[in-house]
């Protein structure tokens, strides 16, 4: 195989992973959605080898399944497996924030100008949930990454950038979104102020907040499913 032809095949790989995951996240592929290979392939515009390989990273990242003698799934999010997530974001991502106050790696107007623009989305009408989505991300992702700590980032974002994160705001309420909104400046608020207490206390009541959001429409564990809103 020549340099080029290794290349191409590269970018048609990544290309074809990062639709693929786009979609899921999106739902754009369902939960419980059937992934066939040629049809994928077809749609895309490549051939089946990059599409393989797609869902074998996707299934390490348990976005999809892989089902003995039927195909790969679309996975799917019970109130149970909600939980477990927010269960592991309650504490690391406190535990970052706490950290991100201490190591003087917070970019402190990038942070704000991103809560800023998490304002000015929310009061179109209707919101942009998919633009709040990802300044939300990048916010998060941000505050992790002035922790200091590379593993931590890419612990949390192997639980949280999971179809949840594209659904969450859709079960807001008026009063949700702002609370929310809300504690985004407060977090950059208490790392400017270098208090590690602070910044964890918030970040820890902004996910539990978020928890509850989603809770409260589906009271009961394993029932039903949280399937992906319409789009906005």
């Amino acid at each position: 195989m020549t340099q080029d032809a290794g290349a191409d095949a590269g970018k048609a790989a990544e290309v074809t992973y990062a639709t693929i995951r786009r979609q899921i996240l999106s739902g754009e592929r369902a939960s419980g959605e059937w992934l066939r290979e040629g049809d994928l392939a077809a749609v895309i515009g490549v051939s089946r080898t990059p599409v393989r390989e797609a869902l074998r990273r996707l299934a390490a990242e348990g976005l999809v399944r892989h089902e003995p003698n039927r195909g790969v799934q679309v996975e799917d999010w019970g109130v149970a497996d909600l939980d477990e997530i927010f269960s592991l974001r309650s504490q690391l991502e406190p535990w970052g924030c706490g950290l991100a106050a201490t190591t003087g790696l917070a970019d402190l107007d990038t942070l704000g100008r991103l809560a800023d623009r998490m304002d000015e989305e929310a009061r179109r009408d209707p919101p942009d949930l998919d633009a709040i989505t990802e300044l939300n991300n990048a916010f998060h992702r941000g505050v992790l990454e002035a922790s200091g700590n590379g593993r931590l980032v890419g612990l949390v974002s192997s639980v949280v950038e999971v179809p949840l994160v594209w659904r969450t705001f859709s079960h807001y309420s008026p009063e949700a979104m702002r609370r929310s909104l809300a504690h985004h400046h407060e977090i950059v608020q208490a790392l400017a102020a270098g208090d590690a207490e602070w910044a964890e206390s918030v970040m820890r009541s902004h996910v539990r907040a978020a928890w509850v959001s989603l809770r409260d429409e589906h009271p009961v564990a394993g029932q039903p499913r949280i399937e992906p809103p319409g789009r906005p």
